[in-house]
């Protein structure tokens, strides 16, 4: 059956009505529907934020690659920059400074030349005397008495010569008189061989009595020689260093020891030149003497005598430097330090500590030429420290890196940075 229409209020109603209805059974069947929707949206949002984390991993890791792949080609394309020293040739001389003693110039011990007793002694320690001067006297009477036997004796010998010449005379005389009459037959051949001989025998006589006296003349030659050395004299000029003697001493010659005179206006300095500087040394070379106790002043002189071989044990060449003492400020026997002033025989170079590598392959540097690394084996001869000096590998002008990277590599570009010249040595 058909309902009439109704009017608008009470259709109006009717929704009113419908609305609270609807709010009645909310409760109901309406709640199982929304939990239906929220677990799809729950599974629709977890896998949002799976399709999420895939993009940003995926864009993570392409992002890592292109850096990696940027770093490469950086590495690649990148060309460091380096500090660089200049390399530059050594001075002409070499300075070395090496201890040395003073000697004397010239040092003489005088022992006594004569056995006796010491009459007079007229020099002490640090007496200053002259070639010649007496230093002291020694009394010997026994001495006196040998010169005065020797000197008789040469006068027997001399009576003696007389008489054998007078013997040889007579038998010359004797001997040209019988000779004619052994021809004339008026003598025996026996007489005239009996003359003959003795004046043979008479002249070999006087011959032996002038040896004789040869000898005899010789032996107080040397008694009195003996007996000049009882005046005890200086042989040069210098300083009385060491005293052995007092008045009343008994001296034997040959092995009584005296005094030591020096001779102090030259000082003689003894130095040993190691092998890689010996090569240079001379006669000539100027060096310069430096007493710790004289600070300030320094005491010029030349090396006058080298020994022409090595030391075996220590490869070291003895070299004799004379320097002037005119006022005696240096003394003999004390330490110095020689400084030589050495020509150079081989050329060399000097370049910074800092540009030296050393690994397993030795020596080397890094030299920079047009923008490429070459790494060239060096041989030090000398170490100063902050520098050294090498023989080989390098040449003057070159380029050297100073601190190089580890990790760089033979044939590398590098810009060179403002060059810098090495310290003088």
């Amino acid at each position: 059956m058909n309902e009439m229409p109704k009017s608008l209020e009470e259709q109006a109603a009717q929704d009113t009505r419908d609305r609270e209805g609807d709010r009645v059974d909310v409760p109901t069947k309406p709640a199982r529907i929304r939990r239906g929707y929220g677990g799809v949206l729950i599974g629709g949002g977890a896998l949002l934020l799976l399709m999420t984390g895939l993009t940003v991993g995926a864009w993570g890791q392409y992002r890592t690659g292109r850096e990696v792949a940027a770093t490469a080609q950086a590495r690649t394309t990148f060309v460091p920059e380096v500090r660089v020293a200049t390399v530059r040739a050594s001075d002409g001389k070499i300075n070395v400074t090496l201890p040395a003693t003073t000697t004397a110039f010239e040092a003489a011990n005088i022992f006594a030349r004569t056995t006796g007793y010491i009459e007079k002694r007229y020099v002490d320690i640090g007496d200053r005397v002259k070639a010649g001067a007496l230093l002291a006297e020694i009394t010997a009477p026994e001495l006196d008495h040998q010169i005065a036997q020797a000197k008789a004796t040469l006068a027997q010998d001399q009576a003696t010569l007389q008489q054998t010449q007078a013997s040889r005379d007579l038998a010359q005389v004797t001997n040209a008189r019988d000779s004619n009459l052994v021809k004339q037959g008026w003598l025996t051949l026996q007489q005239g061989d009996n003359d003959r001989l003795t004046l043979q025998a008479q002249q070999a006589a006087v011959a032996v009595a002038q040896s004789n006296i040869s000898a005899q003349q010789a032996q107080i030659q040397i008694l009195e020689q003996e007996k000049s050395y009882q005046r005890v004299v200086a042989p040069f000029d210098g300083v009385i260093t060491q005293r052995n003697i007092d008045n009343g001493s008994l001296v034997t010659s040959g092995s009584t020891f005296m005094y030591t005179l020096m001779h102090p206006d030259v000082i003689r300095t003894q130095v040993f030149v190691p092998q890689d500087e010996a090569y240079g040394i001379v006669p000539g070379v100027e060096a310069e003497v430096r007493v710790p106790e004289i600070p300030g002043r320094t005491f010029p002189g030349k090396v006058t005598r080298i020994a022409t071989a090595l030391q075996p044990g220590s490869r070291t060449l003895l070299t004799e430097i004379d320097v002037p003492n005119p006022d005696g400020a240096l003394d003999p026997g004390i330490y110095c330090t020689v400084e030589l002033f050495i020509p150079r025989k081989t050329p060399s170079m000097i370049i910074p500590a800092d540009a030296v590598v050393f690994d397993q392959n030795g020596l080397h540097v890094a030299v920079v030429a047009n923008g490429i690394v070459h790494f060239q084996k060096i041989m030090i001869a000398r170490d100063f420290g902050t520098e050294v000096e090498v023989h080989d590998g390098v040449k003057p002008g070159d380029q050297v890196i100073l601190n190089p990277m580890v990790d760089l590599a033979d044939g590398n570009r590098v810009t060179a940075g403002p060059a810098s010249k090495s310290r003088t040595t």
